[in-house]
């Protein structure tokens, strides 16, 4: 008979243990982003909105918002080009805090556009008719 305490059903809710490393790993990268005058690049302003950590610690995701930018692919690519360099500094950063720094993968946050989106779409609908 299985245990109660073991389920089989995907967690959809961050462990308090991924919360933990992701906020560490993530006021680490800011220093960094701060040092390195990452935040500013081509023209754009970059701003690191979270971090969400996989299940099994191997992975860390990184979010950006990209303000300014023509192409925000193109800045998101520019610091994904340099993704070992900010592994090794967050290793030198957080040597004595984890054994293992996960990968990094960084994707571009949609989240204030969606609900700049979304209000916009409020305004006309609540727009009077003449």
């Amino acid at each position: 008979m299985p245990s109660p305490h073991r389920r089989n059903y995907i967690c959809t809710v961050d462990s308090r243990r991924q919360q933990k490393i992701a906020s560490l790993i993530q006021e680490a990268f800011t220093g960094i982003m701060s040092r390195e005058g990452l935040g500013i690049q081509s023209g754009a302003m970059l701003t690191l909105t979270g971090v969400k950590v996989t299940p099994d610690l191997s992975v860390a995701r990184f979010y950006f918002s990209i303000f300014n930018s023509p192409d925000k692919e193109a800045s998101l690519r520019q610091i994904s080009e340099r993704k070992s360099e900010w592994r090794r500094k967050l290793g030198d950063e957080l040597r004595f805090h984890l054994r293992k720094i996960p990968e990094l993968e960084f994707y571009s946050d949609e989240t204030l556009e969606q609900a700049s989106r979304i209000e916009e779409i409020f305004r006309e609908i609540n727009k009077p008719k003449d």
